[in-house]
């Protein structure tokens, strides 16, 4: 009989895994229209009442987006009176949803890594994650390696969709 080779791990292949960069921890959503009344107006005593009696401990350490599920028309002011608030006990705060918070989150450990440990490597950026890595990742980790790689490919190395190849200088 012959014997069963694994192609894929014995390949040079890089992959490079957003999962592996995935921040741990809690994410939290406020929604400012909690403390407009009837969800679409803002009564800025009643309001700043409301935030002062808050209790603000519960988001110790969790990554928190504050948006507004209404089509109230918010003042600038109301997001940022809520990020004051949450500054003492939060990890980070975006104003945006929780996706847009993921790709906060992504945007500042990706710029943090030395890519040129991928030079002239060809690599494979994994999809199909178990966590929510948003696209925006994706198309970023793309951008910092494109300088790097021989070439880069998407999905999983037995399916892998080809995105670019560097032209051979002769």
């Amino acid at each position: 009989m012959e014997e069963i080779v694994n192609k894929v791990a014995n390949s040079v292949l890089e992959v490079f895994d957003l999962e592996d960069y995935y921040p741990e921890g809690i994410r939290a959503q406020i929604d400012i229209s909690q403390w407009l009344l009837e969800g679409f107006l803002l009564k800025e005593k009643d309001f700043r009442e409301q935030l002062k009696n808050h209790n603000w401990s519960q988001y110790q350490d969790q990554y928190v987006a504050i948006n507004c599920s209404t089509n109230a028309i918010v003042p600038a002011w109301a997001s940022i009176l809520v990020a004051i608030q949450l500054a003492p006990f939060a990890k980070k705060i975006i104003d945006g949803s929780i996706e847009d918070l993921e790709s906060s989150l992504y945007e500042e450990l990706l710029s943090k890594i030395d890519y040129s440990v991928y030079s002239n490597k060809p690599i494979i950026i994994k999809g199909c994650s178990r966590k929510p890595v948003p696209m925006r990742a994706y198309v970023l980790a793309a951008q910092y390696l494109h300088p790097f790689a021989r070439s880069i490919m998407y999905g999983e190395a037995c399916s892998a969709v080809p995105l670019y190849k560097a032209s051979s200088k002769a």
